[in-house]
């Protein structure tokens, strides 16, 4: 087992600190660094930095960063969710690190949604406006980042709704 064990604070954004949202950072008591292309391989991340090493996974909304010695989330509504999603990636760390002999090591980023990609498969391509956004596009935007979903919408068919799922559901990860 690669990583055991972190120090987490929990605390409001300091750029806004009337954001509703929490972060977290853990500060890790072991180095997961030589885990990182694995674990990139394994999950399949948004970005990928090498010097020094991190990697970014977008998960329902909300980015998630591995450093060698710390992990970062954003947007978080409570210290359950917080850890909730620590939990999940010791998991995937070490899952990925014990199996490191079956997995080649990446650095690359794995596809991500396309907002038009969303936007064709949305009923008003103009804007009805009914979700509470003011283009589809935008909706798109914010599909594409976890932030809506497809039951945002509430012009969507049964049929396009669940085009809609499946087509978001290739790239999301789940805890």
């Amino acid at each position: 087992m690669l990583l055991k064990s972190w120090q987490k604070r929990i605390f409001r954004p300091e750029c806004n600190p009337g954001f509703e949202s929490l972060h977290c950072v853990a500060h890790l008591d072991q180095d997961v660094g030589q885990a990182l292309p694995y674990l990139n391989a394994h999950l399949g991340g948004h970005s990928y930095q090498t010097d020094p090493p991190a990697v970014t996974f977008k998960v329902h909304g909300r980015l998630i960063t591995v450093h060698h010695d710390r992990i970062a989330i954003n947007s978080l509504s409570d210290e359950a969710q917080a850890d909730k999603i620590l939990d999940w990636l010791q998991r995937e760390i070490n899952h990925a690190w014990d199996d490191r002999a079956n997995i080649e090591p990446s650095t690359r980023c794995a596809p991500a949604p396309q907002p038009l990609a969303v936007l064709k498969l949305l009923p008003n391509k103009a804007g009805c406006g009914r979700c509470g956004r003011p283009t589809c596009l935008v909706f798109a935007t914010l599909a594409v980042q976890g932030a809506v979903g497809a039951s945002d919408c509430p012009e969507l068919e049964p049929e396009a709704r669940q085009a809609l799922e499946k087509y978001l559901g290739e790239f999301s990860l789940d805890w």
